[in-house]
């Protein structure tokens, strides 16, 4: 099985790119977040790989990382996912945002993703939460959320929260994501700003 594939970018293509290894193209689909972050023609590039092996074809999925890999194959485990929709879902949501949207059961953010409706998003949130052991031992999961006796700014802002009338999960769950975006330095009134945006979405949605 290819794992992996080093060699020179031939071709870009919504969905698709091949890799010439040593005068062989190999045609790899992959996420638009793994095309944009290809470099140009004829630049070198590697990209990490799972085959899929059927009776007509055999097929490679490629990615930016191990992380969107990882995901990739946790994805297909659910009912009525193929490679398609899980590429779909790598193209809309990156793996932290995905864990996000998983651990707050965040259906609005999953059917950002074409080919994902109202149903198969709960199935997702139902079959993938079930797996939360797993899901915290993928690369790209969401860090730990800040406890109620935390120090530092994102208790600040969780605190904040409360006291403007969210709930505590939800305060929690939107300074962790406003982290990850910010970084573990982030002052309280940056961190404040991207909750107060995140839980505007979830709402909107």
């Amino acid at each position: 099985m290819i794992a992996s594939l080093t060699g020179r970018v031939e071709a870009r293509e919504e969905g698709s790119c091949v890799i010439d290894v040593g005068g062989v193209g190999y045609l790899v689909h992959a996420s638009t977040r793994t095309i944009a972050a290809l470099p140009a023609p004829p630049a070198l590039a590697r990209l990490f790989v799972d085959t899929q092996v059927r009776e007509d074809a055999i097929l490679l999925y490629g990615f930016a990382d191990q992380a969107e890999r990882a995901w990739f194959r946790l994805l297909t485990t659910v009912q009525g996912v193929g490679p398609k929709v899980a590429l779909s879902v790598l193209s809309a949501l990156g793996p932290a945002e995905l864990a996000a949207a998983i651990a707050r059961g965040d259906r609005a953010m999953l059917t950002r993703a074409e080919g994902v409706g109202q149903r198969l998003a709960v199935r997702l949130l139902t079959e993938l939460g079930e797996r939360a052991g797993a899901l915290r031992a993928l690369p790209g999961t969401v860090p730990a959320l800040p406890q109620a006796d935390a120090a530092g700014a994102e208790a600040d802002a969780v605190s904040a929260l409360v006291n403007l009338g969210y709930r505590r999960p939800e305060a929690l769950a939107a300074v962790a994501q406003a982290a990850t975006w910010l970084g573990g330095e982030a002052p309280l009134d940056a961190l404040l700003r991207a909750a107060l945006r995140e839980l505007g979405q979830r709402n909107a949605g």
